[in-house]
């Protein structure tokens, strides 16, 4: 089916708002020109999609301002609401989101070149998480919905939340990624702000309105911008509590050297990775080529889960390099609508270049292209390169490429290999590819113990939701999950009183009367 006509850009969308204090305030400033790097004309020319308020520091420090009343010092109407409440604000933001697939799915097609059927994943499956976190809230209520006695000592323990959480999303996955940071920490009662990322930033558009209508003022604040901009001054003032990020370290690094008071400052990171694939010589080469495709080039291996680097036996090198190669030859490129188009245009429109810089540094230092395809360049797209042999030199071996090429490195002795591995500056997760037992079980004792996924004869990748997500060293900070992201953006708080007459009758008043919104042990069905 030729989708084509359909998702053409009928009419540009300047979005001339930003919410603030539960208002859709008009932006009269500088604009940013957002481009699609996919051409809508037959010789080659970025699109125009529209346009976003490119903001100044005194704005950015206004929203701050009014997150900072909202939260009001814990005092705020969203922090001391009652747990039921604070669901049904997120039930309603649910109803209102679910409308706005089409343009959202339309819009992540555009901006990110992500294709159709992986838009439409990404958008349901960001409703999902949403449902997901909510029923995960419920639970949580309901183990808190008690007491605790112990040594003369009655505790009423429940979840807080830990004041005003800076938010900002990857452009790889705009939608899911961001929302698995702002939905539980919105839910925890924290108040937000949260600036969409420099591609994707359109997207976020469709669902202002069901932000302003579904939270109280102040709750969730958008902002625009560059982040030096706008970020660097909210993080400077001292009065960001959590700074919730995933992307690139050295911008977190960068965003936390801003904030003059470290201890207080509660970090929730998800930052890059260079997770490699073990194939060892008894590996189902069928299958492993298979999972080694997707692992690479789901999204042109734009995603910090993707393969990034693959070790292979020697006994084995010669016939998984021609397949493998063979293979990625066959992948079709198009444009994200086009039935059965699995590579689509690259978003930067700088990274063509860089993808071509570390395939001409890798052949400089001994790598050759083991496709026929490899390398071929357009305008706004460079066909997937599959390197071998690829050495410690490279850059393609020392850097996170974030796009279509693919090392390949010989090994022969596991021990030098899971050294390696273990000197790495990353650990998210591995995928290994093997069928003995006896050479697996000791690897895979190993492996947990250097990254925080091993996936066993599969490739890598962050859901389903519900599992911890997460990663050892410059990684990650934090887990992001449905379960563990409402830890990570909460902390446990008590009220204890010395089990006596005097007080427990107090109690008694309180649980009867429902005056607290946190003394309670009404439970949510």
């Amino acid at each position: 089916m030729d989708y084509s006509t359909d998702f053409q850009i009928k009419e540009l969308l300047h979005q001339q708002t930003y919410l603030s204090n539960g208002e859709l305030k008009s932006w009269k400033g500088k604009k940013d020109e957002v481009y699609s790097t996919i051409s809508s004309s037959e010789e080659y020319k970025p699109t125009l999609l529209g346009s976003v308020p490119h903001m100044d520091e005194a704005t950015a420090v206004e929203v701050l301002d009014f997150a900072c009343d909202a939260y009001g010092k814990g005092q705020g109407i969203w922090p001391t609401m009652k747990v039921a409440d604070r669901i049904e604000c997120m039930e309603k933001f649910v109803s209102l989101m679910k409308p706005k697939r089409a343009e959202v799915v339309k819009l992540l097609m555009w901006e990110i070149g992500k294709s159709l059927p992986d838009s439409e994943k990404e958008f349901d499956r960001t409703i999902e998480y949403i449902n997901d976190t909510i029923e995960d809230y419920k639970q949580l209520d309901r183990n808190s919905a008690k007491f605790s006695k112990r040594d003369g000592v009655n505790a009423h323990i429940r979840r807080g939340p830990l004041g005003v959480v800076l938010c900002l999303g990857p452009y790889n996955y705009p939608l899911n990624e961001t929302f698995a940071l702002l939905i539980p920490a919105l839910i925890m009662g924290n108040t937000v702000i949260f600036k969409p990322a420099k591609h994707g930033v359109l997207l976020i558009s469709p669902l202002l309105e069901a932000f302003r209508d579904s939270f109280p003022k102040g709750a969730v604040n958008v902002i625009y911008g560059r982040g030096r901009e706008v970020a660097a001054p909210i993080m400077k003032s001292g009065r960001i509590d959590v700074l919730a990020l995933i992307g690139n370290s050295k911008s977190a690094i960068a965003l936390q050297d801003q904030h003059p008071h470290k201890n207080r400052l509660r970090l929730v990171l998800g930052l890059e990775a260079k997770n490699p694939a073990i194939i060892l010589p008894d590996a189902d080469l069928d299958l492993t080529i298979d999972e080694c495709i997707s692992g690479t080039l789901s999204f042109n291996g734009q995603r910090c889960t993707a393969l990034k680097i693959i070790y292979i036996h020697e006994d084995i090198q010669e016939e998984f390099n021609k397949r493998f190669a063979a293979r990625v030859d066959t992948l079709k490129l198009g444009n994200p609508w086009e039935e059965g188009a699995k590579l689509t245009p690259l978003p930067e429109p700088d990274k063509p270049q860089y993808i071509q810089d570390l395939i001409k540094d890798a052949q400089e230092k001994g790598a050759s292209i083991l496709n026929k395809k490899g390398g071929e360049i357009t305008d706004n797209f460079i066909f997937p390169a599959v390197l071998f042999p690829v050495t410690h030199e490279m850059r393609v071996y020392k850097e996170e490429q974030f796009g279509p090429v693919i090392p390949l490195k010989p090994f022969n002795d596991i021990q030098e290999l899971l050294n390696e591995i273990s000197n790495s500056n990353y650990g998210q997760q591995i995928s290994l590819f093997g069928s003995d037992i006896n050479e697996l079980a000791p690897l895979i004792d190993t492996l947990v113990n250097l990254v925080c996924r091993v996936n066993l004869n599969s490739s890598c990748q962050r859901g389903p939701d519900v599992f911890p997500f997460t990663g050892r060293k410059d990684s990650a900070v934090g887990t992001l999950s449905v379960h563990d992201a409402l830890r990570s953006f909460s902390i446990r708080t008590f009220v204890a009183s010395k089990d006596n007459a005097y007080n427990n009758e107090i109690l008694k008043k309180l649980l009867e009367s429902k005056t607290s919104n946190f003394v309670s042990t009404e439970y949510i069905l």
